[in-house]
Parts: structure tokens; C-alpha cells; sequence
């Protein structure tokens, strides 16, 4: 069958979008070779081409739904998912195709850049009980006849995440927070072994990831609230490091 020439194919489309990027984030010959140290400032003019998913300065707008947030969260946990693009433990043809030709000092820049911006939350979206009935249970206490640890065993009790490498699950929209479970129960969000979300995943069932999702985008976010310097406790399942 013959395309039209007023049809792009969606591969052309994803070359455009992935030229456009390269562009605004200032790739050249020489970035690339010598990674040179950007201002603040002159970060912020290289990512202008990802505010049309993150936002500006990775303040996503809330009602983009499935484009989380990202300023604020920890430059370790950012680092890791920008390793996890590049190397394609996770999925997304535009990012995945950015990230290749970027150098791990640069992800760490980038990484950097929107770790130290204020966030701005989606604000809390309530549901009616039913729909999270059972939910805080899991958050908080787990199901340990599953072996399924509480949410709040590594993001905190508070679930604003800890440095150096774990995000916070409130201020997110649900159907992104399902979506991300449901891409770790699938295999098609993974991370270095031991993959401990994929297996957490796996053991939920779909209507419970349906109502921890909805539980944790009712809950309001903590005014000024950071990430913990540091979990109190191990975490209860091993996790891997993206390098």
C-alpha cells in the first residue's frame, strides 16, 4: 500500500519529534564529545523541547495525566529511569531514541537540573471509598501472606520518597501511577535485577493496583514536604541499581 505524502508514517512522525528534542536540547557534535557544564540557566534552555510533556522546569500541567512530574524528585531515582530509557528497560520510542546518544554525565545533568526545581503537584483527585476500599491497608501494612511489602517500607511513611534513588508516589495522577504498575507487572517498565517493582507488581492483583492508585492520588501533598535523606529501615525486597 502507498502512504501518502500528506500522511507521514509514524516512524517519520517519531524521527521528527526525536530531531526536535535533539534541537532543543542542544545537541551537537561538541556537546556530545566534551560534555561541557551548562549554567543552570543555560539547562534550562537546553530542555525547553521536554516542557511540552514535563512542563516547565518538569512542573507538569495536571491535567496531562499520564506526564508525570519530575522536579523535585531525587537526581538518583531521574538518573536511573533516563539509564533505564537509554538502555531500554523502559519503553518509550522518543525517549528511548533521545537518550541513546546522550552520555551518562549528561543524564546525570539533566538528572541534577530537575531534582533541584520545585515541584508543582497534581492536586488530590478524590474517589469514592469503594474504589480505594482496601487500598490503605496495602499502602501502609502490605500483604505479607503475598509477600507483599508496604508502600510505605521504601517511599516513606509520609510517601515523599528518600535520596538517594526513590521517588514519591503522592501528587501524581492515578492513571499514571496504573499505568507505571501496570507496565511493571507486564515487563514493559523494568529496571536492573533484582527488579523488585516487577515482582511487587506481579503479585497485585489488577483491582488492587486500580485502588492504590486511586487511594494515593486522593491523598493531599505535604506543604514543602522533600524526600527523606534517607530510609530508617532496609528496604524489605532487594532492588537494583541502574548502572
Amino acid at each position: 500500500m502507498t502512504i501518502p505524502t500528506s500522511s507521514p508514517t509514524p516512524g517519520y512522525r517519531i524521527a521528527l519529534a526525536v530531531l526536535a528534542l535533539a534541537i532543543g536540547l542542544g545537541i551537537t557534535t561538541r556537546t556530545l564529545a566534551a560534555d561541557e557544564p551548562a549554567s543552570e540557566a543555560g539547562m534550562g534552555e537546553r530542555l525547553q523541547a521536554c516542557s511540552g510533556c514535563h512542563g516547565e522546569r518538569g512542573r507538569s500541567d495536571p491535567e496531562h495525566a499520564y506526564f508525570p512530574a519530575i522536579a523535585g524528585k531525587p537526581a538518583g531515582y531521574l538518573f536511573e529511569q533516563l539509564i533505564n530509557f537509554k538502555k531500554g528497560r523502559r519503553h518509550h520510542d522518543i525517549m528511548q531514541s533521545m537518550f541513546a546518544v546522550l552520555s551518562d554525565q549528561y543524564l546525570q545533568d539533566i538528572a541534577e537540573y530537575y531534582a533541584g526545581q520545585t515541584p508543582r503537584h497534581s492536586a488530590a483527585v478524590s474517589h469514592p471509598a469503594a474504589e480505594t476500599r482496601g487500598a490503605e491497608t496495602l499502602v501502609f501494612q502490605g500483604a505479607p501472606d503475598r509477600d507483599i511489602p508496604a508502600c510505605a517500607a521504601c517511599h516513606g511513611k509520609a510517601l515523599t520518597g528518600a535520596l538517594p534513588t526513590i521517588p514519591g508516589l503522592l501528587g501524581l495522577r492515578s492513571e499514571y501511577l496504573a499505568a507505571q504498575l501496570g507496565a511493571w507487572r507486564e515487563g514493559t517498565r523494568r529496571a536492573a535485577a533484582p527488579d523488585c517493582m516487577h515482582t511487587i507488581a506481579q503479585r497485585l492483583r489488577s483491582d488492587e493496583i486500580d485502588r492504590v492508585s486511586k487511594w494515593l492520588a486522593s491523598q493531599p501533598y505535604p506543604t514543602g514536604a522533600k524526600p527523606l535523606p534517607q530510609l530508617p529501615d532496609p528496604l524489605p525486597i532487594p532492588c537494583g541499581a541502574s548502572r
